[in-house]
């Protein structure tokens, strides 16, 4: 009984400091103030723990700051403790690429706005839910796969 009661106390406290640790993070992001996906995808990072400053500027500053290729870019952007996050990165990626901290990363993207992603996964899209990667973009300007979603 006790070690069912300690594991169990033991989870729910691991979990609230898992939690608390990401409610500590702020997102800033870039967007326009007419963005619908934009604002279902920061009410997704809100859901997952998130604290969100929402911007209605456009992102554009933002990709010639960081020269982001076109093919790249997305409809908002946002930083989260130093990282990019570039369209509609789902939370759970956020939250392993804070964790992991990959020591040649800019930040996580998820280019043009696939159906199914965070944000683009609303009722009149009819449950479609397209394959998608999320990308690992790295200082020198390359990406790699990161995660894939939707892939079933």
């Amino acid at each position: 009984m006790k070690s069912t009661l300690f594991k169990t106390t033991t989870l729910w406290a691991a979990t609230a400091l898992f939690s608390l640790a990401y409610a500590q993070s702020t997102v800033e992001v870039w967007k326009t103030p007419t963005c619908g996906c934009c604002n279902f995808w920061i009410d997704h990072l809100k859901e997952n723990g998130f604290g969100v400053k929402a911007n209605d500027t456009g992102n554009q500053a933002i990709h010639q700051k960081l020269n982001l290729q076109p093919k790249l870019q997305a409809c908002h952007s946002a930083m989260v403790d130093g990282y990019l996050i570039e369209g509609h990165v789902p939370a759970e990626d956020i939250k392993r690429l804070l964790t992991e901290k990959p020591v040649d990363a800019v930040g996580l993207i998820v280019p043009k706005m696939p159906i199914g992603s965070p944000g683009m996964d609303q009722p009149k899209h009819n449950g479609v839910k397209e394959k998608y990667d999320v990308l690992l973009l790295k200082k020198d300007g390359s990406t790699t796969i990161f995660n894939t979603h939707n892939d079933k």
